[in-house]
């Protein structure tokens, strides 16, 4: 769960954190926040599969063997999830639960995003959905192993991704993995909750970074 610092709309510059965050990590896949590529600038463009400046996180990912989760504004107007890997990218999920100015730009995703990486079934969100308790009913009814999320929160309100996680956690018996902007995000955001973390399906905390830029907290699923 990375929590890479980032400058608002600059593509080409946060994708080359992201690869720096892939490589310090070194994990089988790494978890971004929400629109990490772009922060949360609702107006920016969105981000094609096949931009050339994701190549550095691209070739960050084949270098690894990583799969990178990362966020982004996607066509058709969503807020987006990029499963990134050595190969390139696609989209993987698109965020269905919209916060309210978020509806003036966006449309909300239709189906729920599950990913396979080496037998394990990986299911996806973007911060709201987190607190929605059917997107989280209808994404574990996939046969989820790890509900992985990409969340920006204020940082006085960093209990909330705290308080979705355990309930996701005991009310379905999987791994939930957040990821969390930490430091500035864009859109008015000048000060992130950071503390990205892991939960056991026990929803005790496996792993968790501090408020930090450039932090990420790392667990092995068994």
């Amino acid at each position: 769960m990375a929590q890479p610092p980032c400058v608002p709309l600059a593509v080409a510059q946060n994708a080359r954190a992201h690869a720096d965050a892939v490589r310090a990590a070194r994990a089988r896949v790494v978890v971004f926040p929400e629109l990490s590529l772009t922060g949360y600038e609702l107006r920016g463009p969105t981000v094609p599969v096949d931009d050339p400046r994701l190549t550095p996180l691209v070739d960050a990912c084949a270098e690894a063997g990583t799969l990178a989760l990362a966020g982004a504004p996607v066509a058709g107007d969503h807020i987006g999830v990029l499963a990134v890997t050595g190969d390139g990218a696609t989209v993987a999920y698109r965020k269905k639960f919209l916060g309210g100015v978020e509806a003036q730009r966006f449309r909300p995703g239709e189906t729920p995003g599950v990913l396979d990486v080496d037998g394990w079934r990986i299911g996806l969100a973007v911060c709201k959905d987190t607190g929605v308790a059917a997107h989280a009913r209808r994404t574990a009814a996939h046969g989820i192993d790890v509900y992985a999320a990409g969340v920006l929160e204020s940082a006085h309100d960093a209990a909330v991704p705290d308080e979705r996680a355990h309930r996701i956690a005991t009310a379905h018996r999987v791994w939930v993995a957040v990821a969390s902007f930490a430091g500035s995000a864009g859109g008015g955001y000048t000060e992130a909750a950071g503390r990205s973390a892991v939960w056991t399906p026990r929803a005790e905390v496996a792993a968790r970074a501090g408020t930090t830029p450039g932090e990420w907290a790392a667990a092995t699923i068994y």
